[in-house]
């Protein structure tokens, strides 16, 4: 198991970037930038990237919608190229609220246009000249196609570093989830309970592993968590419970939130549907409070050196090779001294 850092989009950035050297040196292995509605990834991935020497990166994730195929094959051979092999593509359909509300584009077919999307990418890498036609996406576009007749199809001019640069794919929906184990080197899953991901994702994944090519290998999946050593604050499970209920309450449509949807496969209908009711309602700390306490602990890392390292089995247990640590410590001395110990825990435990 591998230990990463998601860097929040919040705020921070310039601070985390300063310490990525300290954090190496003591087990970090792997950066990853999210993509929202905020600043692009892209812009700061390259600045990671010539701030550092061995830190693997990773969009956490950039949208299918918001780039063209092409476009998401260059942007990834390109952060490929300057950071010399290390960047992972982390690609995901977001949803229409940011996809449709922010950008304007409507958001349709997420399936189908991420499965088109990485064929293409793997195409252009490899080289080829591009010459697609899907159900989504039309490469060259030609004039019965609605374009002007003039396009050829044009392979990317420089040599990428790598002609297989791995793909990981956020995902939660069943279907979703199926086309992952099938196509993607990694899954980027939020909200991961191990004891009941076999619940929720078994048959998805079960479905998809049947149609995988065996040259991809083990899926890594890689886990955002919020992550704290030693005694857990209030003000740590507070902020777990506030994003929880931010995300089953109120990220989407009443009848288009993944994550709700998600809460109901583990088994927690009932407070799904409160969590939605009263985030819906403005009454967000009620929404907080109504989280049930087991998802909190299931869906963060926290506790004690015993807990975090049962823990940290479980996790491997039910398929996880990478953490995407969101560290909560008070300062930043003791985010990385957290992030050391951590290293350490793993790999006594032999990851």
């Amino acid at each position: 198991m591998r230990l990463g850092m998601i860097i929040d989009y919040a705020g921070g950035f310039a601070e985390t970037v300063e310490l990525l050297q300290e954090y190496e040196r003591n087990g970090l292995e792997l950066v990853a930038i999210p993509e929202a509605y905020s600043f692009d990834a892209v812009s700061q991935l390259g600045y990671i990237a010539a701030r550092t020497e061995r830190l693997e990166l990773m969009s956490a994730i950039l949208q299918v919608y918001t780039r063209t195929p092409s476009l998401t094959a260059m942007t990834a051979a390109g952060i490929d190229y300057v950071s010399g092999g290390r960047f992972t593509l982390g690609l995901g359909a977001s949803g229409p609220q940011v996809v449709e509300g922010f950008h304007g584009v409507r958001y349709d077919a997420p399936l189908g246009r991420t499965r088109e999307v990485i064929e293409i990418c793997r195409r252009v890498w490899q080289r080829e000249p591009v010459q697609f036609r899907g159900q989504h996406y039309t490469i060259p576009l030609t004039k019965e196609d609605g374009g002007s007749g003039l396009g050829k199809p044009l392979k990317i001019i420089n040599h990428p570093v790598r002609s297989e640069i791995p793909i990981s794919v956020a995902a939660l929906g069943p279907r979703n989830v199926a086309l992952v184990a099938e196509l993607a080197n990694g899954w980027q899953p939020l909200f991961f309970h191990p004891h009941k991901a076999q619940q929720a994702w078994g048959e998805s994944l079960e479905e998809g592993f049947s149609r995988r090519d065996p040259a991809l290998g083990e899926l890594d999946i890689q886990l955002q968590i919020a992550f704290q050593l030693g005694e857990t604050t209030p003000e740590a499970l507070q902020a777990i419970r506030n994003q929880l209920a931010l995300y089953i309450g109120g990220m989407g449509a009443r009848d288009k939130n993944f994550y709700n949807q998600l809460a109901r496969r583990y088994g927690y209908e009932a407070e799904a549907a409160e969590i939605q009711d009263l985030y819906l309602a403005g009454r967000k700390a009620d929404a907080a409070a109504a989280v049930p306490d087991e998802l909190v602990d299931a869906v963060s890392l926290l506790g004690d050196e015993d807990a975090v390292r049962r823990h940290v089995a479980d996790l491997h247990a039910a398929g996880v090779r990478t953490l995407l640590l969101n560290p909560l410590a008070a300062t930043d001395e003791e985010k990385v001294a957290q992030v050391r110990r951590l290293s350490e825990i793993v790999a006594e435990a032999g990851g």
